[in-house]
């Protein structure tokens, strides 16, 4: 005779449960897991975005010449006009016009000194990590003794050797942005040169060019572009140090550092003169900084894994 543990035991056993058979053998839906976004990312975006299509805009804006005097000298910012929105400086000159034509200035040259300073860099950071021995030596000497050259000592260099104008800034900008690039693209080309697909490659036939180019290119460009955003931030100060010390962009030619430096002299009686060109450069680094680290999340492997 079976105990009552085990009557029970097979009870449960022949009991199928609730639903049909199809509910039972069915696996549970289960929705994925959505990452919540941050506000300051979406504002990061929405800044940048505003900035740079105000700056491509900037001739059929409803705004006066960066040069043109719409008011009295060092007005106080004034809602009822867009020019006076925020004041005029030290020779009438709209501010919000200026921090306007000012952010082509500083998007453009940083921009193209990141472009190109990541080209060059991306380029011989993988022929270190890809072909090491000798090379990788070489590079990685040039790459040192470039970082050990301090930043502002080298465009101050080239602003009194050469005459300052905006290719003088992006020489030195680039210059700058090389060696950061040859480590993150040599350290990437490191780890993924030892991937299987690049040994399959290699006992397929395929030459050096075609796995540099075809195989570990494509694989480097996702982390290589979310480092940029953070590195044009950092262009951004450095060009207006260079700008603020008198080295940067000549006058008439407006320039955030420029416009801080012009304004240093009266900044206790008329703070807004400095305070809107350095508000416009605070907000664009943040705003840089924040979508690097977006994009570094989301398209970094090395960070998700």
């Amino acid at each position: 005779m079976s105990s009552p543990e085990r009557t029970a035991e097979h009870a449960q056993e022949d009991d199928p449960g609730p639903g049909t058979e199809e509910e039972r053998t069915a696996r549970p839906s289960v929705p994925p897991a959505r990452r919540a976004r941050s506000f300051l990312v979406y504002a990061a975006f929405s800044w940048l975005g505003l900035v740079v299509l105000a700056a491509a805009l900037a001739d059929v804006l409803p705004l006066a010449a960066y040069g043109t005097p719409v008011g009295a000298p060092r007005l106080t910012p004034r809602p009822g006009s867009l020019n006076l929105l925020l004041g005029t400086d030290q020779l009438g000159r709209s501010l919000l016009a200026r921090c306007v034509y000012g952010a082509r200035v500083s998007l453009l040259i940083c921009a193209l000194a990141g472009l190109l300073g990541a080209a060059v860099g991306a380029g011989l950071g993988m022929l270190a990590g890809y072909l090491q021995g000798r090379v990788d030596a070489l590079i990685r000497l040039l790459a040192d003794a470039m970082l050990a050259f301090p930043p502002l000592l080298l465009l101050l260099a080239l602003s009194s050797v050469l005459t300052p104008s905006a290719s003088t800034i992006l020489i030195g900008l680039t210059l700058l942005v090389i060696p950061t690039f040859i480590r993150l693209a040599r350290a990437n080309t490191l780890s993924w040169a030892a991937q299987e697909f690049i040994t399959a490659a290699r006992n397929m036939g395929a030459s050096d060019r075609r796995i540099l180019w075809r195989e570990l290119l494509p694989n480097l460009l996702p982390s290589l572009g979310a480092y940029l955003p953070v590195v044009m931030a950092a262009l951004i100060v450095a060009e207006g140090s260079l700008s603020f010390l008198g080295m940067g962009i000549p006058p008439p030619s407006p320039s955030w550092g420029g416009m801080i430096s012009d304004g240093k002299d009266s900044i206790g009686e008329y703070p807004h003169v400095v305070f809107v060109p350095t508000a416009f450069i605070f907000l664009t680094v943040f705003a840089l900084n924040q979508a690097g680290d977006h994009l570094r999340h989301r398209f970094d492997r090395g960070l998700r894994d």
